[in-house]
């Protein structure tokens, strides 16, 4: 007879048991349409070649494809989106790749218990107006309509809570977490990051 594997269960009710806050908030707690996020889709012609990269995004590009087992050509296309939507709406990009780094790992087809889906872990049923104008809801596991759409929903918790630190709980859906965690490590995951240019 076989028995299920109890790492399996521990974790399955790890992941759900702290996902449960995103799932438990009111429609009120989902960000407003602030208006028109066509810009937050990359056109194709708007891809930014590999040569392009400068060389602290190169030096990016390199540390994240050696600690997350990434090929280079897939990392400088998800460092290029992220400096790219990060600038779009007013955040730093570094900020972006960490988030990135803590929703996902990188893995691009990531997809929570709660639904949460691709690299910043957009749950489409709470951004259908976002992933509608990037292109539909499998726009969601595409890395650049993904980190574009993100970006923006990050940038909007932002501005709503009016601080980084309360923006990023909101995204994660620990608002309620007076100790922060979350945003806390995203931080340490951006100081990282910033180190590596430090050091590049």
């Amino acid at each position: 007879m076989a028995f299920p594997n109890p790492n399996k269960i521990l974790t399955t009710a790890i992941v759900a048991f702290g996902a449960l806050p995103i799932a438990a908030a009111p429609p009120s707690a989902v960000a407003p349409d602030v208006g028109p996020v066509a810009a937050c889709a990359p056109a194709e012609s708007e891809s930014i070649p590999v040569d392009s990269l400068d060389a602290a995004q190169q030096a990016l590009v390199d540390h994240l494809a050696r600690r997350f087992s990434i090929a280079s050509a897939a990392t400088e296309r998800m460092v290029a989106a992220a400096h790219r939507a990060a600038l779009e709406v007013g955040l730093d990009p570094l900020l972006v790749l960490a988030v990135i780094s803590i929703e996902s790992r990188f893995n691009p087809i990531a997809e929570s218990v709660m639904g949460a889906k691709g690299l910043m872990q957009i749950i489409p049923k709470y951004h259908p107006d976002k992933l509608s104008a990037a292109g539909g809801e499998d726009a969601v596991f595409d890395p650049e309509s993904n980190i574009h759409v993100g970006a923006r929903i990050l940038q909007e918790y932002v501005h709503r809570t009016g601080t980084l630190e309360a923006g990023l709980q909101y995204y994660n859906g620990a608002w309620r977490d007076n100790s922060a965690q979350y945003a806390h490590k995203v931080m340490a995951e951006r100081d990282r990051l910033e180190q590596v240019l430090r050091g590049s």
